[in-house]
């Protein structure tokens, strides 16, 4: 059994036999030249290497040096492990192998530098020498199209002006050979090895391993396989790519993209292609730039390289190898359920229940369920607030988070309405386990999305509905800013809502579209080249909602300004009326008690039944409430029907209208 002792005594005995070899090279070289200026001949340079094998084959000095230089030679063809190795990896020939063996004798002896200069006048090797070394005549060594030049194995040294460079053999690769390397220099700062996890039950793990085998053992079999992962940030990318590099027997180091420029974009991919042959390792590319830069000419592609890019990215082809796409579906709750126990030390003692309805409601992440584990979150509670906080961001500028305070209480509603609501919750509940069901998804291709258009005048209530469906669900609510949708530029309104809802698609949130009419208005009559541009948007916005998989609220005053095709594609459209005299009661003794903190509301029930005689919408009664509230305040004193009316007025005065003298005689009198 080959054990790591002996295999670095191997290599240890072949570093000792390359160093004698070329040391005796010298000699011998040096040997000849002696001979030479001895005799009394003159031999012509052009025939001096086919006189100095005749010396080495005659010369008793000769032949004893040729018989030494032989010995060590045969430890490095029959036992090397190195060498061979490293000619096979790169595709070196005879030529090539001996430059390598001149110049890490070089490396490893620093002493051959005064046999060196002895020989060529210089210190360090030069291709002459090493050649003259090889026996190669007056050949080139090192050619520009050489494995040893395009895989930077080899590097020229600039002695002096004029005068031949001198060679040098990678310190990364000395390194290699003495089994002290670790990583090239330009990726310490970018790559990080990832350990091989147990895949999900979801991911194409084997099938993916087989195409990438059959690939290799088809009839391009020289060709490399380049896997492009595609699946949101977070999600376990990388993870998938270490699986597969585990069943194709390799380990895998992750190279960040975007920490580098362009500008050395691609000495990275070169040097980590190199890292991959010299350590048998597969290099996953990670980062938005891995999708968006071009790919580097390379000598020869390592046979698997993976690249982990949002979906939807494209990416630039690589030159030598084939393309094999993978797009990894999202965790199923169970999958969910199950990484949380296993992520989350804290979460092993929660109930299964709990960890199966954190898994329900939130889509979170390995990633984020790492930032819990950091956290050291100790309730569900906690750790759902958590998985919220961490989309806070993922928007920016394009949407505020509103607060949801509102309860199904808060809501007054006809009951037909109330239910709507209700099943549209309830919807947005379950819709992910629903969506994971095969035949659903097959019926479905797309149009997946949850979309709730809700109509009506405005003080309806329709934002504390989308406010109580949020609370209801658990997310996040978030207002989209239409001023950084909408443009007066065609085609760019459609652009915007995309990179919108791209960005949305992986939260766990629900989306708010005020005033929709304002991006989903009816198309017009086609008049001129603008209407028919304008129509293209609109269908192009459509066709972005459609695609959009997440749960989404849109709101508008009036149903009819909705364009009809956007209207089919939604399976819950509600209408909110205007409070009947029995809700406007409700809400009247509701707000009187919680906002206007009025402890006897049956004291103030016949003001109260009056003033529900008005009609007013939620809105105008919660902020004239509001106003009676600041009017006794500055009164110093409690809430009284005069100051509800002086809200009410208020309110009316909005639309430039006032209290009837009738109605404020009903609402005195009931005083």
């Amino acid at each position: 059994m080959t054990t790591a002792a002996s295999t670095q005594a191997d290599r240890d005995r072949e570093l000792r036999a390359i160093v004698a070899a070329v040391q005796l090279g010298l000699y011998q070289e040096l040997a000849w030249r002696e001979h030479r200026a001895a005799a009394p001949e003159t031999v012509d340079v052009l025939d001096d290497a086919a006189a100095a094998r005749a010396w080495r084959a005659d010369d008793p000095r000769g032949r004893e040096l040729s018989a030494l230089r032989a010995q060590a030679d045969r430890v490095v063809a029959d036992g090397g492990p190195g060498l061979g190795h490293l000619a096979a990896l790169f595709g070196l020939d005879a030529r090539e192998r001996d430059v390598v063996r001149v110049l890490l004798a070089a490396a490893l002896a620093p002493e051959l530098a005064g046999a060196f200069a002895a020989l060529h006048g210089r210190g360090v090797p030069t291709e002459a020498a090493v050649a003259r070394l090889g026996d190669h005549g007056l050949r080139r060594v090192l050619t520009p199209d050489s494995p040893l030049a395009r895989w930077e194995l080899v590097r020229r040294i600039e002695l002096a002006p004029g005068e031949p460079d001198g060679l040098a053999l990678d310190p990364a690769i000395v390194d290699w050979f003495t089994g002290a390397f670790a990583i090239e220099a330009p990726l310490v700062a970018l790559a990080r090895p990832v350990e091989a996890v147990a895949p999900l039950a979801s991911w194409p793990l084997e099938a993916t391993a087989a195409e990438v085998t059959a690939r290799w053992q088809g009839d391009q079999a020289a060709r490399a396989v380049r896997v492009i992962v595609r699946a949101p940030s977070g999600t376990g990318r990388a993870s998938f790519a270490a699986a597969l590099a585990r069943a194709l027997g390799l380990r895998l180091l992750a190279i960040d993209s975007d920490g580098v420029d362009d500008a050395g974009w691609g000495e990275v991919v070169r040097r980590a292609h190199r890292q991959a042959f010299l350590t048998q390792t597969a290099m996953a590319f990670t980062g938005d730039a891995a999708g968006r830069r071009p790919w580097p000419q390379l000598p020869a592609p390592f046979p698997l390289t993976l690249v982990c890019v949002e979906p939807g990215a494209v990416v630039a082809p690589l030159a030598g190898a084939l393309d094999i796409a993978v797009e990894l579906p999202p965790a199923t709750p169970a999958e969910r359920a199950a990484l949380w126990e296993t992520i989350v030390p804290a979460a092993a003692g929660w109930s299964g229940d709990e960890r199966a309805e954190l898994a329900r409601r939130y889509r979170a992440t390995p990633a984020d369920l790492v930032e819990v584990a950091n956290r050291n979150v100790a309730s569900p509670g906690r750790a759902a607030a958590l998985i919220r906080d961490r989309d806070g961001d993922r928007l920016g500028d394009l949407a505020r988070r509103i607060d949801c305070p509102f309860t199904w209480d808060d809501l007054v509603l006809p009951a037909a309405v109330a239910d709507g609501l209700r099943d549209f919750a309830y919807e947005g509940g379950i819709r992910d386990e629903l969506w994971h069901q095969p035949q659903l998804r097959r019926m479905f291709p797309s149009g997946r999305g949850l979309f709730l258009l809700l109509t009506g005048a405005p003080g309806t209530g329709k934002t504390m509905a989308a406010q109580v469906i949020a609370r209801d669900l658990g997310l996040n609510l978030y207002r989209i800013s239409l001023a950084t949708v909408i443009s007066k530029y065609i085609g760019e309104t459609a652009k915007n809502l995309t990179r919108i809802l791209a960005r949305a698609e992986h939260m766990d949130a629900v989306l708010l579209f005020d005033e929709a009419d304002a991006l989903f208005g009816k198309r017009t009559e086609i008049k001129d080249a603008h209407d028919r541009y304008a129509n293209t948007d609109t269908n192009h916005l459509l066709q972005a909602i459609e695609a959009y998989a997440g749960v989404a609220i849109l709101t508008s005053n009036k149903r009819g300004n909705i364009d009809p095709a956007f209207i089919r594609r939604l399976r819950y459209v509600l209408e909110l009326p205007r409070p009947d005299v029995t809700q406007r009661r409700l809400l009247w003794r509701r707000l009187a008690r919680d906002l206007a903190r009025v402890e006897d509301v049956d004291a103030l029930g016949r003001p109260l039944d009056a003033l529900a005689a008005l009609d007013l919408t939620g809105a105008q009664i919660k902020y004239a409430v509001l106003a009676a509230v600041v009017a006794a305040r500055r009164d110093g004193g409690a809430v009284t029907a005069a100051h509800l009316l002086r809200g009410v007025d208020r309110e009316l005065q909005k639309d430039g209208r006032s209290l009837t003298e009738r109605e404020r005689e009903v609402v005195a009198h009931a005083v």
